[in-house]
């Protein structure tokens, strides 16, 4: 499945949505990426309406360079308001749904169980997991990862855990077709090493080649040279979650002239420290 990037949503200085940057934004990443996710954490759907969500996913269709597959992401605690927002999201040309675990109410490992499987029933598309315990305040455990993988609708999981010996576990049990994808950029290398998918990311907004050639020399065998793009990504990944994502990568975006910065609130723009972090970081790498 390879790299699949977690797309900022580029806007102006008045928090509109800057639909010209985003274009230019879907053309950069072509160059490296397998696939587009839109609307995850990262194209800040948080703060954005559900009429914006849609008119994006729209332009992003429109707007497909090379026709590459989509994920669109639609994920709550609620699991009502959950299966009301698929029904009426046109989700035609859509790939599959990203669904992140339900967050802030905590339910149990039974609770997020019965949680995905309603939305793998209420889906007309396939669904992805989501789990990221350090947004959700809880765990999607390898035992309910792997229950919910032999459901008819459910195709993968993206692991945001940091848990590589959770990772093992899902990749050691899954059914053959299930994706083990990682969620978390430093991990893209050892995902693939253990039978995953590749990685849904954010610094392929700005750096689609590397993760680019990171899956290619992994499925060629070529590990050293593999772990030489990965190390590429280890100064700069931590300055782009310093003060909130998408904080970071989008003011990384800007130095290379293809978004503005600009986030809404109650997130906000990068400090003086971090801009200097991130300047001297790239401009190194």
């Amino acid at each position: 499945m390879g790299t699949g990037v977690a797309l900022v949503t580029p806007m102006n200085e008045q928090g509109d949505i800057d639909y010209k940057s985003l274009k230019k934004l879907l053309r950069h990443t072509a160059k490296g990426v397998d696939y587009f996710v839109v609307m995850g954490t990262t194209g800040e759907s948080a703060t954005l309406s559900k009429e914006e969500k849609k008119q994006v996913l729209a332009f992003v269709q429109e707007n497909n360079p090379g026709n590459l597959p989509i994920v669109y992401g639609i994920g709550g605690n609620n699991t009502q308001s959950v299966l009301e927002e698929i029904k009426a999201t046109n989700l035609q040309g859509v790939d599959a749904l990203l669904s992140v675990s339900p967050y802030y109410n905590k339910p149990s490992q039974e609770g997020i169980y019965q949680h995905f499987k309603a939305i793998a029933q209420g889906s007309p598309i396939p669904v992805i997991l989501y789990n990221v315990p350090g947004r959700t305040a809880s765990n999607l455990t390898a035992k309910t990862t792997l229950r919910l993988a032999n459901l008819k609708n459910i195709i993968g999981v993206k692991e945001a855990s940091g848990n590589l010996e959770q990772c093992m576990m899902i990749a050691k049990h899954k059914p053959a077709d299930f994706l083990l994808i990682s969620g978390d950029d430093l991990l893209t290398l050892p995902i693939y090493s253990i039978g995953g998918a590749g990685v849904i990311s954010v610094l392929a907004n700005a750096l689609p080649k590397i993760f680019l050639k990171i899956k290619e020399y992994a499925m060629a065998g070529n590990l050293r040279k593999a772990q030489l793009e990965q190390f590429k990504l280890l100064e700069i990944n931590g300055p782009m979650y310093e003060e909130g994502n998408p904080v970071g990568v989008k003011y990384l975006l800007s130095q290379m002239g293809i978004c503005q910065p600009h986030v809404r609130l109650p997130l906000t723009g990068p400090s003086k420290e971090l801009k200097e972090k991130i300047h001297s970081i790239f401009k190194n790498l």
